[in-house]
């Protein structure tokens, strides 16, 4: 049985595993031996093709950031009016949460006591600051209510994003409901939000 999952393993389901074992022991919690005995291989067959476990969770949340900052440099994120783009930005990071679940899940769990988890930390306040900056011009288009605390609403935006790693779970047919989940999260964020005749 060993044998024949180390003829069908790959780094990358290396990390699959691995992502999945920091999220359910978290990482602090995880050894290379938590590791080595859900892969169904030898540590010595771990350390060939990384580092440690540092390296994996790199790698984890890398993967995660590259999603997300993937979609700051798509058209609908760049052209446009700021409230335009900003609503693109919220849709697609609730698509890439839903894509990419087990890697956001981990990046969100991260708490800065290695080198690269304060790395990733300082990487999703970067691209929380992205995301603030589009909040503040959609305001100064008159576009989004000028009453409202620009650094509380993005805390609160992606609180809202954020906190579906927690409940959400694909269906089993890989349905649409993605779709719907990620339109609902824009409309409850922004309808709020966006300046009227009587709210500017």
């Amino acid at each position: 049985m060993t044998t024949a999952k180390r003829d069908t393993y790959t780094p990358e389901t290396l990390l699959t595993v691995a992502v999945r074992v920091f999220n359910e022991r978290g990482y602090d919690g995880t050894s290379m031996e938590h590791l080595s005995k859900a892969a169904g291989i030898s540590k010595s067959s771990i350390y060939h093709h990384v580092a440690g476990k540092e390296e994996l969770l790199r790698r984890a949340v890398s993967r995660a950031l590259d999603g997300l900052f993937g979609i700051l440099d798509e058209p609908g994120a760049t052209r446009g009016r700021a409230i335009e783009r900003v609503e693109y930005v919220t849709r697609r990071t609730v698509e890439v949460l839903i894509a990419e679940l087990p890697y956001v899940t981990l990046l969100l769990r991260v708490r800065g006591n290695t080198k690269t988890e304060r790395w990733a930390l300082e990487r999703r306040r970067e691209f929380d600051q992205r995301v603030a900056e589009l909040l503040k011009a959609a305001v100064a288009d008159g576009d989004l209510r000028s009453d409202v605390d620009i650094r509380l609403a993005t805390r609160l935006l992606f609180g809202m994003v954020n906190s579906l790693v927690e409940w959400y779970r694909p269906l089993p047919d890989g349905g649409a409901d993605g779709d719907r989940l990620a339109d609902t999260v824009v409309r409850l964020a922004f309808d709020g939000m966006k300046a009227g005749p009587d709210r500017r």
